[in-house]
């Protein structure tokens, strides 16, 4: 970690950007119109800087190397975007080398691939997708789980095999926060968090709530679980941005997990808001640059 952040530093280790193509991605339905747009670095700093972001963490979307490539490059050339969360095929039988060009990218930090895409259930415990995983560890890499929360108890074992390998938690698993099921969820939860290669992102939670109907209140049990389970050294804020603009502004879920962990005391809520990240991604802080 490094000792030269400053004690104000707040990352924001979930957001994303694009190039917009028609039809855009799958997940993209009409009532995401607002998302079918190009999003860049500049629109981000829009919302991030207000609400005093100082560095971020840009996560694939495209699943696709050439984003990856892309993203590498915008952060290369932008010191707000501290790390790059990129896209391999891990089952591809030459993924090794595959990686090993990847891992020279300036600013890549991990990889993630959506498992709640998959149609099968135990796509984390398949052969080859294991011997992808097994490939980041000697370089350097992170792995994000994008998973729903049916896919934890798989995800246990999947992570069982791989005690030395980080591994960082999407979205704290969404549950399914509308309909107000919390029980399986916090099990298997806190199950899993007691690996401790394990961290978990603070982020994607109130668009897995009623988009225009949820409240702090509404939310407040599931917050509470991921702090119990994981504790403030391995939570890390996200905003999931521009995705969570379909139930939140960006200073609105600011304002609402500052909010939820101000109990705190300061050198947690610092976990939270920077140090969880800054460890979990191995971050450097950049020299800074102006974009006058």
């Amino acid at each position: 970690m490094d000792s030269s952040l400053p004690q104000d530093h707040f990352i924001d280790a979930h957001h994303h950007l694009w190039r917009y193509q028609d039809p855009g991605q799958p997940w993209m339905t009409d009532e995401m119109s607002y998302l079918r747009r190009d999003i860049g670095v500049e629109d981000l700093r829009n919302v991030a800087t207000p609400s005093g972001i100082t560095g971020t963490v840009v996560v694939e979307v495209e699943r696709t190397v050439e984003e990856t490539r892309w993203l590498a490059s915008t952060a290369a050339s932008d010191d707000l975007i501290l790390g790059v969360v990129g896209w391999a095929d891990l089952t591809d039988p030459s993924v090794e080398a595959e990686l090993e060009q990847l891992a020279e990218l300036p600013n890549l930090r991990g990889v993630r691939h959506p498992i709640h895409d998959e149609p099968d259930p135990n796509f984390v415990l398949r052969e080859d997708f294991n011997r992808g995983i097994a490939a980041l560890h000697a370089l350097g890499l992170t792995y994000d789980l994008l998973i729903f929360e049916d896919h934890l108890p798989q995800t246990i074992h999947f992570v069982d095999r791989h005690p030395d390998q980080i591994f960082i938690l999407d979205h704290i698993a969404k549950p399914r926060i509308r309909d107000a099921s919390i029980t399986a969820w916090r099990s298997n939860l806190l199950e899993l968090a007691r690996r401790p290669n394990v961290y978990c992102k603070l982020s994607g939670v109130v668009t897995e709530a009623k988009w225009d109907r949820w409240t702090p209140q509404m939310i407040a049990p599931y917050i509470d679980t991921v702090l119990e389970a994981f504790g403030p050294r391995r939570l890390m804020f996200g905003s999931d941005w521009p995705i969570v603009t379909l139930a939140s502004t960006y200073d609105r879920w600011v304002n609402t997990v500052r909010s939820a962990i101000a109990q705190l005391s300061t050198s947690e809520q610092q976990a939270i808001l920077w140090r969880s990240a800054t460890e979990a991604y191995g971050l450097r802080r950049p020299v800074a640059h102006s974009h006058v």
